[in-house]
């Protein structure tokens, strides 16, 4: 069959196809973007077969431009101190375990000698990000934000050195409440492709229920952040998790055409099992890292717990242990991976509460699973006499040991719930005077 020589345009800022050369890309109106693919196709292929072509060549494109940008940042980190960001948004006042892995990526970039810059998003708060909703975000009060922003302060401190040279904490509501509306639609809006940000997957699960133009403009405001962090602070780079990429490419391109420099963005991957859930819910809710809200011994007992197939992935995020020993610790079979769930519940309770509060929750774990040891940190309710004849699970779901009666139904249905050393198995049982003993007390496990 002969064969001829298909040429194929390609925009490469947003891959919008054409069979010829345009100096404007009508999908992103970008000016002198499109490059050109000659395809070898036969002149008896079918459709199916040319469009399969293109398709490889547009991947080949992206491929080559994705190895060029990781080379471009591997050679900037190398060769240059930088100075990059992460952004928080103080939605509770608490960081969980989804904020702890940003602090993670960026405790490492500083002891590698980079600078931080947490960004408190005291301006971006007031709006919510949409990024893997399904509704609107509950709007929150300046009081509350305010006082979020003041807890997040003290927990960041265990993680990050902040100080004259170090790490700095800036808060965006020093330059976003005070905007004037026109002149950002003038100034900024005119460079934002509304097409593009439709097709933001970021915005995919709101868009399916109807999203607010309130809640649109927040890759905006995000983008702006880079913008003024740029300029500002120097700050060339943002950081943050795979849901934020779209929201990170608005600061990005937002630069690049104010500014007519570089800046990049790189993200790390979220915590989640094998089988793709998400990581950092417990029966209670959120993980928090605020010892009130999920004591040490809970956190401790979340990480004892994960799947066999989780524990490298977690040490790997998680910690600080030498790539080796995570190796080693996640190949692990059997019986054996239980050393390497109790390395990792210590090492992460230890960064998060402290080597103390670690070694509490350690030895109240072995006390209550490991057949004996000290009793002294397990943790304790107190109860009424009357509670001593009334139905455990209405005891123990009125001493917030579970969150509610269907919680502890559930528990008892897995066989996961112990009255000393023994199985509950009926969900309506009752205690006894009797299970008490001189002191008083009894031992419930779950």
């Amino acid at each position: 069959m002969a064969k001829g020589k298909k040429s194929v345009f390609f925009c490469q800022n947003c891959g919008h196809e054409e069979n010829k050369w345009l100096g404007q890309c009508p999908m992103c109106k970008e000016w002198n973007t499109f490059v050109e693919e000659n395809i070898s196709v036969s002149k008896t292929s079918t459709v199916k077969q040319a469009k399969e072509a293109e398709v490889v060549s547009l991947n080949q494109i992206e491929t080559n431009q994705e190895d060029r940008i990781c080379t471009e940042i591997k050679e900037l980190l190398e060769k240059e101190k930088v100075t990059f960001y992460i952004g928080f948004d103080p939605t509770a006042d608490s960081l969980h375990v989804g904020h702890f892995i940003a602090l993670m990526l960026m405790s490492h970039m500083q002891k590698a000698g980079h600078r931080p810059i947490c960004l408190l998003g005291g301006g971006t708060g007031m709006v919510g990000d949409p990024s893997g909703k399904d509704d609107m975000r509950k709007m929150l009060t300046p009081e509350f934000i305010a006082h979020n922003i003041a807890c997040f302060k003290k927990q960041m401190s265990r993680f990050i050195e902040f100080g004259e040279g170090k790490a700095q904490m800036v808060n965006n509501a020093d330059w976003l409440l005070n905007l004037n509306y026109i002149e950002l639609l003038r100034d900024v809006g005119a460079c934002f492709s509304v097409n593009r940000m439709l097709a933001a997957e970021c915005f995919k699960k709101r868009l399916e229920k109807g999203m607010t133009f309130f809640e649109f403009n927040y890759m905006i405001m995000q983008g702006y952040d880079f913008w003024h962090l740029f300029k500002h602070h120097n700050c060339v780079m943002e950081l943050g998790g795979d849901d934020q990429w779209s929201n990170m490419l608005a600061g990005v391109e937002l630069i690049r055409r104010k500014e007519q420099k570089p800046a990049f963005c790189m993200t790390c991957k979220l915590l989640t099992t094998s089988d793709g859930r998400k990581m950092g819910k417990t029966e209670k809710g959120a993980l928090w890292l605020d010892p009130e809200k999920t004591s040490p011994y809970d956190f401790y007992q979340y990480w004892r717990n994960v799947g066999d197939n989780d524990v490298e992935n977690c040490l790997s995020l998680l910690t600080f242990l030498p790539m080796d020993e995570v190796r080693r610790l996640g190949a692990l079979k059997d019986a054996e991976i239980n050393t390497a769930k109790k390395v990792l519940a210590f090492e992460v309770t230890k960064l998060v509460h402290g080597e103390e509060e670690a070694l509490k929750a350690q030895q109240a774990a072995e006390a209550l699973f490991g057949g004996g040891g000290n009793m002294e940190n397990v943790p304790t309710i107190e109860i009424t006499e009357a509670d001593k004849t009334a139905k455990i699970i209405d005891v123990l779901t009125a001493a917030k040991v579970f969150s509610s009666k269907r919680e502890a139904r559930q528990m008892v249905a897995q066989g996961g719930l112990y009255v000393q050393d023994n199985a509950v198995t009926d969900p309506e049982a009752f205690l006894s005077a009797d299970m008490f003993d001189a002191e008083q007390s009894l031992l419930i496990r779950k």
